[in-house]
């Protein structure tokens, strides 16, 4: 299991949302590559970036700060919102960004998702977003006719590397991961599934190191590493105990 600290745009800062609420956005860092860096140096093996306010354009918004981001790193970086072509998908791809997060396009153009997994082996990722089981879109301003697991199941052929499953009820809210959603989700397609939305202490990483969330390819952490509720180091280590007694 890799756990993803997230680091989320919004006007070229590390923000947290509650709700995906741009209203309710909590500055944490003003140095998105000085935040970058610190979760590198915690010893994340990968990092999550979110340009929010592209999200909601449809375009990248904050490209300076991802570019600023890539150069002060190298561990891998995963990058969604305002990814809705295939021009935008290769520009990311040829300036570092190892792995694109399409997720409105998607519902809207899923033909777009599946030629660049074919284009790009491994590095096409879906965002699926969704509020009581049905898949928001727009920056999460408004919901699909469509629920999270058709979402997926969609593209069980399409050669993707990852599904970032998001509860939006729970993201930025420190209730905890919503594990029974994500395990549905999960169960139902082969494509690696990473866990979003509400993971707020140890007690969650415990929880997706049980038998029933071997499955899971990851978990996605934003505001309780910022706040302090999550210890990195901890966490990690907890990870870490878990893959050498797997191998052992």
């Amino acid at each position: 299991m890799i756990l993803f600290p997230a680091i989320d745009l919004k006007e070229g800062e590390c923000v947290r949302l509650v709700h995906g609420d741009m209203d309710r956005a909590t500055v944490f860092s003003a140095d998105p590559p000085g935040q970058a860096k610190a979760f590198e140096s915690q010893g994340f093996e990968y990092l999550h970036v979110v340009d929010l306010d592209g999200a909601f354009a449809g375009k990248p918004m904050n490209a300076r700060a991802v570019e600023a981001i890539l150069k002060a790193v190298k561990i891998p970086v995963q990058l969604g919102g305002g990814i809705r072509d295939m021009r935008t998908i290769e520009a990311w791809l040829s300036k570092g960004i190892a792995r694109a997060i399409i997720g409105t396009a998607a519902v809207k153009d899923p033909d777009l998702v599946r030629e660049a997994a074919r284009r790009h082996p491994g590095k096409i990722a879906v965002g699926i977003d969704a509020r009581a089981g049905q898949v928001a879109v727009e920056g999460w301003a408004r919901v699909a006719e469509v629920s999270a697991t058709d979402l997926g199941r969609r593209f069980e052929d399409a050669g993707v590397s990852a599904i970032i499953y998001t509860d939006i009820a729970r993201d930025g809210d420190l209730k905890g991961l919503n594990i029974e959603s994500t395990l549905e989700l999960a169960a139902s397609v082969s494509i690696p599934v990473i866990a979003s939305g509400g993971l707020a202490s140890l007690d969650d990483v415990r929880r997706l190191l049980q038998p029933d969330c071997s499955r899971l390819a990851g978990a996605i952490t934003g505001r309780a590493l910022y706040d302090g509720r999550l210890d990195p180091v901890r966490a990690l280590d907890l990870i870490r105990a878990a893959r050498e007694t797997k191998s052992a």
